[in-house]
């Protein structure tokens, strides 16, 4: 084997007491990909953010294509050919592509910017490296996938020899997500060293050459990929025994709970909501598929109240179309996020204020409208303990929690209000194994006991593995209704894509024939854990604990 590009060795970083790096090593060969894997807060992101010069080790050295280096910067980690594309991009949208490709390295005439220049440089990295994408096109109009090839291109421009690629598929959608996968390829097949940081044990084992597995900061295991399986790596990770497919007994559906019928929600003259039909029962979970642009989010808007739309929403039989989300909150909905940063918390309040963030004017939470700090610290507690959110107290910024925690607290933010209707957008982006399974159990657990669950994801595996019946969403309408049983990931790839048998005009309607039931009749079951599901897989100590929720009151 080729002597290693970069060599971490004993890498140690603290903050405060906490140790988020301890004695870790890590070689990186050219041509390889390395896969890096961890729970949330096992101290992935940490490492490669010393790698690159973002932070700076307490202890432990560098190598550097042999020699001991001191990357104490981003631009020193840049001149040693070291980048990184992170899971939040840093691009600007009003700028082109090449615009964004070049900047701070701006080739110039004289004093000017050598605007032709730029482009042709961006133009011959595409063509090298198969990144197509148009240099002059304006970021801000590009797809997820599109934007992060400008990432990619970024780093390849400052001449990197070492690419780094932090939860790169969290937010593509699984066309993306091949040709991601492909260029992972192509790029160490030119040479390059690859740090691929994922949750995805399937994307790993489908590119990896090498895999190394972090627990609470240390090193368990560096192996070959080729030989592995998901099982034998999620058990490394987590630490004990995984059940990767959520454990969950048939559906016993009740009555319509929400309804959509033909809602429409217009912009710029054209239908991002297409006529939407769809019956929510009680007691089910029914997951919406389709490929990220096809009217997800203006849906989860109109449900909300934050977007005007055409057509009617009932919930237990009473149109709720327009009204504020306050109002629908307090009869029975709830909103797990897409985004948890910019939609499902307030980063700079503390753990405790976020935990009652949605019932924050009620009682026991205020008194004659003086906020009760005690009794908002009881809550929150309960919801830490409940649902094992890690956090050194509840008085420290949820900024400081990994995106794990910081979803679980959601969570628990949401069942602790005894939802109805919960609407989970997304809710395992960017989450590990372990967060994961504790999200489809809890999502389980809220079924069970009578609410009514909107799953909508980009991935089909949790999709296919959740839900009790799955609608598939493409151009703004749900084209086809399909049992769990009788689908596979083709079979919805193709109506997602708009080549399958499409049907409308019934679809998400059910066996209901539209008929609302009224309010009260569902969801006032507690949320257990059944036949002790998923106690030897939670991977988060005592995640079993979530399951003691409760659920919907029907109000």
């Amino acid at each position: 084997m080729a002597e290693p590009i970069v060599s971490l060795r004993g890498i140690t970083k603290r903050f405060g007491d906490f140790v988020a790096n301890e004695a870790v090593s890590l070689d990186l060969y050219p041509g390889e990909i390395h896969a890096l894997l961890g729970e949330n807060g096992a101290g992935k992101t940490t490492l490669m953010n010393v790698l690159t010069g973002l932070l700076r080790p307490d202890g432990g050295e560098i190598r550097f294509r042999g020699r001991p280096v001191r990357i104490d910067s981003p631009e020193v980690a840049y001149r040693l050919g070291i980048g990184m594309v992170h899971q939040h991009f840093k691009l600007i949208p009003p700028f082109t592509v090449a615009e964004n490709v070049v900047l701070g390295a701006e080739p110039r005439r004289g004093l000017l910017f050598d605007r032709r220049a730029a482009r042709e440089a961006v133009r011959a990295l595409t063509e090298a490296y198969g990144l197509a994408v148009n240099p002059d096109a304006r970021v801000g109009a590009l797809s997820v996938g599109m934007q992060q090839r400008v990432e990619i291109l970024k780093i390849l421009y400052r001449g990197a020899d070492v690419l780094i690629f932090d939860e790169p598929t969290a937010v593509l959608t699984p066309q993306e997500v091949r040709e991601f996968l492909a260029i992972l390829k192509r790029l160490a097949g030119q040479g390059k060293a690859i740090v691929f940081i994922t949750h995805k044990l399937k994307e790993v084992l489908a590119v990896a050459d090498r895999v190394t597995i972090l627990r609470r900061g240390r090193v368990v295991d560096t192996l070959p990929a080729a030989g592995a399986d998901e099982g034998l790596l999620a058990e490394k990770m987590i630490g004990r025994r995984v059940r990767l497919a959520p454990e969950k007994a048939p559906a016993r559906p009740g009555p319509v709970v929400l309804e959509l019928r033909a809602v429409r929600e217009r912009r710029t003259g054209q239908d991002a909501l297409a006529g939407v039909d769809l019956a929510l029962r009680a007691g089910e979970i029914y997951g919406l598929a389709g490929v990220d642009g096809n009217g997800q989010r203006p849906l989860v808007e109109v449900l909300f109240g934050r977007r005007p739309a055409e057509g009617d929403v009932r919930l237990f039989g009473e149109s709720i179309l327009g009204l504020p989300t306050k109002a629908l909150l307090e009869r029975g909905m709830a909103l797990i996020p897409e985004d948890r940063h910019r939609e499902g918390l307030v980063l700079a309040m503390s753990v405790a204020e976020n935990a009652i963030l949605t019932r924050y004017d009620r009682p026991p939470f205020v008194r004659r409208g003086i906020l009760r700090p005690a009794a908002i610290r009881r809550a929150a507690a309960e919801i830490v303990e409940r649902f094992d959110v890690r956090t050194p107290s509840l008085a420290v910024p949820v900024a400081a929690l990994s995106g794990g925690n910081q979803q679980k607290l959601i969570i628990g933010r949401e069942v602790a209000r005894r939802p109805a209707v919960v609407v989970a957008f997304q809710p395992t982006r960017g989450l590990d194994i372990g967060a994961q399974a504790h999200v489809y159990r809890t999502l389980v657990a809220l079924r069970d006991a009578g609410a009514a669950v909107l799953l909508i994801s980009f991935e089909l595996d949790e999709i296919l593995a959740l839900a009790d019946r799955i609608g598939v969403l493409s151009g703004g309408r749900i084209v086809a209704e399909l049992a769990p049983e009788a689908a596979d990931e083709e079979t919805i790839g193709l109506y997602m894509t708009g080549r399958g048998d499409v049907r409308h005009g019934d679809a998400g309607r059910g066996d209901s024939g539209g008929d609302a039931v009224r309010r009260g009749g569902a969801g006032r079951g507690e949320v257990g854990s059944g036949d002790d599901a998923g106690q030897e897989d939670s991977g988060h100590g005592g995640a079993d604990r979530t399951d003691e929720g409760k659920a919907g009151d029907g109000r």
